[in-house]
């Protein structure tokens, strides 16, 4: 019973994190792996037909092949990563966010590409 459980929360927690990396696609400040990356890892815990799906989806698979691998990030998704996250604070400037506001987004923007840089290719 259990495990029924923990499997049935590992089951809605991929399918949540899948959804949400889905609406991140055309969302531009829900990001999009960290929710696949999370959906690949639910749904290893919870559904080998759904974790397979993910390993070998042509745009998502090779990603969480990479993260598997080491934590890797593939050289074409840092640069497309750091140039969003570069063109966010003009773009809020732009729509007229509070300059505080900007001040965060600026601050976790630049933390995240700390870590992103930091991984291997």
């Amino acid at each position: 019973m259990k495990k029924t459980v923990l499997r049935s929360l590992w089951l809605i927690l991929g399918v949540g994190s899948l959804l949400l990396g889905l609406l991140g696609v055309v969302l531009p400040l829900l990001p999009t792996t960290p929710f696949i990356l999370l959906s690949a890892l639910a749904f290893a815990n919870s559904s080998p037909r759904l974790h397979q799906w993910l390993l070998n989806h042509p745009r998502w698979g090779q990603i969480i092949h990479n993260w598997q691998d080491g934590g890797r990030i593939d050289q074409r998704s840092k640069t497309t990563a750091l140039l969003i996250m570069a063109m966010m604070p003009p773009l809020s400037w732009i729509l007229g966010a509070p300059s505080w506001a900007i001040g965060v987004q600026f601050l976790i923007l630049l933390m995240v590409a700390a870590f992103i840089i930091s991984r291997p290719s």
